[in-house]
């Protein structure tokens, strides 16, 4: 079973089911987010959707290079989370299914392609507190917790 998290369902909302992609993307005691200013302006772990036909795999490296201008290299899937929210880009009503991985920045290719978004460091310990959304959070304090080492995921 997949947990929930963030707000319960609303009765009487159509929820489109969207699946997405995220990273925790660590550097020594950093962490890459982006910073995404619209509709509010939050943190976030890079990511998004997988477009239709797209390999999930392929969905996140394109979007964290879209949102933090980074290219990044995989190191193993940390789960799943489901969260129930209204998406004012798409206009819709969505029950997202987010798998989010562990990896490591690479190379930073140039700013981000995304309009609106910004590659941000930040201490990991911090970014943990700080970070828009539950399921974000809960998976950042426990890629740390659990000892994911930062160095053996850069390589270092």
């Amino acid at each position: 079973m997949i947990r929930r998290v963030g707000e319960p369902v609303q009765a009487g909302k159509r929820y489109i089911l969207r699946h997405g992609v995220y990273a925790v993307l660590l550097r020594g005691e950093q962490v890459l987010l982006t910073h995404q200013s619209a509709p509010i302006p939050e943190l976030q772990l890079p990511g998004g959707g997988i477009d239709p036909g797209e390999q999930p795999i392929a969905a996140l490296h394109r979007e964290v290079y879209e949102e933090t201008g980074w290219s990044m290299r995989l190191q193993k899937r940390l789960g799943a989370f489901r969260r129930f929210t209204y998406m004012p880009d798409y206009d819709l009503w969505a029950e997202k299914l987010c798998t989010v991985y562990a990896g490591a920045p690479v190379r930073r290719q140039g700013p981000p392609t995304e309009k609106g978004h910004l590659a941000v460091w930040m201490p990991a310990a911090e970014a943990a507190g700080l970070l828009g959304n539950e399921g974000d959070r809960r998976f950042l304090s426990a890629a740390l917790r659990s000892g994911l080492n930062p160095r053996s995921v850069s390589g270092r």
